[in-house]
């Protein structure tokens, strides 16, 4: 499987980004997909994921400000990121848990992308 991140970037506190992650190459199903990010010195956190069925699941330092979306057709997953915060700056990294044809469940990281939000 790979994973295949766009959308990082700098923006000023108070702006928005949209991350996107697609999955290709995998001959499984993608069960859950999400974002966990990193910031220097920290812990890697998981910020929102979503499972197969659609169900939403959020860190509480992000909810009201951001928006998870998948795409199971595009086997896309999205984060909407509004009104940022310096404290949101991170390496995101994109997550993603196939169902393999054995049933195996196994988990794919991304390379992960920069997101760096100014005061």
């Amino acid at each position: 499987v790979q994973l295949v991140e766009s959308g990082g970037g700098m923006v000023q506190a108070g702006g928005s980004l949209r991350l996107s992650c697609a999955a290709t190459g995998t001959t499984g199903s993608l069960y859950t997909m999400g974002w966990y990010r990193q910031a220097p010195g920290e812990e890697r956190e998981l910020v929102a994921d979503i499972s197969d069925g659609g169900r939403s699941n959020y860190a509480d330092s992000v909810k009201g400000r951001f928006t998870i979306s998948r795409d199971n057709a595009k086997n896309t997953v999205y984060l909407q990121m509004n009104s940022l915060k310096p404290e949101d700056t991170a390496v995101y990294y994109c997550h993603v848990v196939v169902t393999m044809p054995s049933n195996a469940r196994l988990p794919w990281w991304g390379q992960g992308t920069q997101v760096t939000v100014s005061s």
